[in-house]
């Protein structure tokens, strides 16, 4: 008798376990996927760079993307956008960077689920047992303040999301910006391989007038200083180039036989035109990923603001619920059983701590939060223009380099030669007229890169990402060797 009375017992103290189960099912469908929250990361990215990213959770599909990137790269000569998939698919930052997707899912589905109630059972008597008591303890508290908590793991499930999508878009930049830097830096080995070799026989050519008494000594030693700085420059632009590669190599996550790959010595040529951004911050303020997480991270601090509001008074409410069963002997020598249920209730009384600190606290994390965005708004408008007008600056520059400079300073060379064969100039100008084409053509290729890197810079100013990479750079020291007369 006694034991079925128990197991009656012990059914009624299983009963809410049951129903808290039962409670979460609805609220767990899609955040228990593993690739929850991806597929708007994914699409978020996807539209600004273009190009396609995985989020690798398996060894299968880590092998799959390893044959891809393989396939890519190895031995090939790569562009812009096969360097950028690549860096999506294979870079381990990125795909630590998703990680935290998963983990802000699992917050929110942790704060789906009821919290555990604890049961409880006691003894009184060992020999026969006179009292047996089971209980089972709810928090209250929880219950209640349930829906604000869940809508707050899920306001940083959707920052997490937006996060993935900006550092998606840090890297994509970034990984242009890098092959934008390694191809310019070969461009000016290339180039000046050529001027080592023409400043090697103007070299030769003042050594020969010299020994004949046509050339002065100042003037030889001149050309071989300048034969000297040009060789120097080529052995630094070569470690400039070998530097910038192995950036790109990183960022694209490539080791091992995956490094055997190389990059154009040529920049692409000037778009026809520049482009025309009349509504530039409009655009910045519709389209910045990380103004998105500042307006979340604000409605995040505003649910909390209404959980501490709710919790200000009473932060623990439990309360507790079962029967207590007691067997006692009759005066006719039998054994009579009584049950008996039992309800408690038990909270924590303000008397000392009113709430009135975290309530500041709480206010003044919300008002912080909203001078951050107001802020962010401002430097989101000035980042904006400022990365048009550098835009457009350097491609105005670099196509006067183009069309005015370096035309100009070819012209001149081309007719020094013309009229040193006549003997009507000397060779002094000829020579002269050389190292100012030197100077014109690396001072064309440092502006072209630097309109490449603008370009780069004006996405992320309007869509999110930016980097800390310079937005221009100053001129190789040959061009600064070429115009000051060498």
């Amino acid at each position: 008798m006694m034991k079925r009375r128990f197991l009656t017992m012990a059914t009624v103290v299983a009963i809410p376990l049951i129903a808290a189960g039962c409670a979460t099912n609805g609220a767990l469908e899609g955040i228990s996927d593993p690739m929850a929250g991806f597929t708007t990361v994914a699409a978020r990215a996807g539209s600004v760079t273009g190009e396609k990213t995985l989020w690798v959770q398996s060894s299968e599909e880590a092998r799959a993307v390893s044959e891809r990137v393989k396939g890519l790269v190895q031995r090939k000569t790569i562009g812009p956008d096969v360097a950028v998939r690549v860096a999506l698919l294979n870079n381990k930052g990125l795909q630590a960077a998703y990680a935290e997707i998963g983990l802000s899912a699992a917050d929110v589905w942790q704060e789906t689920m009821l919290v555990n109630p604890t049961v409880s059972v006691g003894m009184i008597g060992v020999d026969p047992v006179k009292t047996i008591e089971g209980a089972v303890v709810s928090n209250v508290l929880a219950l209640a303040t349930r829906e604000r908590r869940v809508a707050i793991a899920d306001t940083r499930f959707r920052q997490a999301q937006l996060r993935a999508a900006e550092e998606t878009l840090r890297l994509a930049a970034d990984t242009r910006r890098a092959w934008i830097n390694a191809v310019s830096a070969w461009e000016s080995v290339s180039y000046l391989n050529q001027a080592q070799a023409a400043a090697d026989a103007a070299s030769e050519l003042a050594q020969k007038l010299g020994e004949t008494g046509a050339f002065t000594k100042t003037g030889q030693a001149r050309e071989h200083v300048f034969y000297a700085e040009i060789v120097g420059q080529a052995a630094e632009a070569r470690l400039a180039a070998r530097t910038a590669k192995e950036e790109l190599t990183r960022l694209m996550g490539l080791w091992g036989p995956d490094v055997d790959y190389s990059v154009p010595n040529m920049l692409p040529a000037l778009p026809k035109g520049a482009k025309a951004k009349r509504a530039i911050e409009v655009e910045a303020l519709r389209n910045r990923v990380d103004l998105e997480i500042a307006k979340l991270e604000l409605e995040a601090l505003a649910n909390s603001y209404g959980l501490t509001e709710a919790t200000r008074y009473v932060t623990d409410l439990e309360l507790l619920t079962g029967v207590e069963v007691e067997r006692e002997e009759s005066e006719e020598g039998g054994t009579e059983t009584s049950t008996a249920p039992i309800l408690e209730l038990e909270f924590v009384i303000p008397i000392f701590d009113t709430g009135k600190a975290r309530m500041r606290r709480a206010e003044l994390a919300y008002m912080q939060a909203a001078n951050r965005m107001a802020e962010k708004a401002v430097n989101v408008r000035s980042e904006a223009r400022s990365a048009y007008d550098a835009y457009r600056s350097t491609y105005d520059i670099a196509r006067h380099y183009r069309n005015s400079v370096v035309p100009l300073q070819t012209k001149i060379e081309a007719e020094s030669v013309l009229t040193y064969n006549g003997m009507i100039t000397s060779t002094f100008e000829l020579l002269a007229d050389t190292r100012a084409k030197i100077s014109s053509i690396m001072l064309s290729l440092n502006a072209k890169r630097n309109f490449w890197l603008a370009d780069v810079n004006l996405g992320t100013a309007i869509h999110g990402g930016g980097g800390s990479a310079p937005e221009g750079g100053e001129a190789p020291a040959a061009a600064e060797a070429g115009a000051e007369g060498h």
